[in-house]
């Protein structure tokens, strides 16, 4: 059973590597968007595979954040996944997501993920490659 209100939290320190210009999604050397939001994602498939069984996992379906302050090279960020629900066929679960650095918050919004089966969803995907 998923339990609402189970938080799991992910820290990183922010690289080079790490920033808006190196992936390509700004120009300047700040913590990414892109960057951000794969920590949401990591922290709610993280939290919510502790919930699912053997062949189970589980794909983003929609992600709604802001990113409202930058980050510099150097400083530690962290994020914080919530589960805040599951839908009625229990398929899809809803997180709140929310990011800091040192200094406060940098962003926040919801993530949602579908439960899905492993290898059966890896067989549909791949099938796209066969005529």
């Amino acid at each position: 059973m998923i339990l609402i209100g189970v938080k799991c939290v992910l820290e990183q320190v922010v690289t080079d590597e790490l920033t808006a210009a190196q992936v390509g999604s700004g120009a300047l050397p700040v913590f990414g968007t892109p960057y951000m939001i794969a920590m949401m994602e990591n922290a709610a498939l993280t939290l919510l595979q502790n919930f699912l069984e053997e062949g189970k996992g589980s794909v983003g379906t929609h992600l709604d954040v802001s990113h409202e302050a930058p980050t510099p090279v150097g400083m530690k960020v962290w994020t914080e996944a919530e589960i805040a629900g599951v839908s009625e066929n229990g398929k899809m679960v809803y997180f709140k997501v929310k990011s800091w650095d040192e200094k406060g918050p940098i962003g926040s919004g919801t993530h949602t993920r579908a439960i899905i089966n492993s290898e059966r969803f890896l067989a549909k995907c791949n099938a796209k490659l066969e005529g």
